[in-house]
């Protein structure tokens, strides 16, 4: 059995900081993406997902594509 081993307080908050600082990334891409007309693409499950600048999202994969409408 592992045994886990437990993070400093220093190390745990610097993590945390990273984890803002990625998020604050993403979400200012994602923003840059939709005003530029670009769609945001993901990855989930082997499965690539287009989130089209009108909320559209394309779901691309193994299966048959499929169309999810914007709500």
């Amino acid at each position: 059995m592992k045994q886990k081993t437990k993070l400093k307080l220093e190390t745990y908050e610097r993590l945390l900081e990273f984890e803002r600082i990625g998020n604050r990334a993403v979400r200012q891409a994602r923003e840059e993406n939709h005003r530029l007309g670009l769609p945001n693409i993901y990855s989930r499950n082997g499965k690539i997902i287009y989130e089209m600048p009108d909320g559209e999202i394309i779901v691309k994969g193994d299966s048959q594509d499929k169309k999810t409408p914007k709500t």
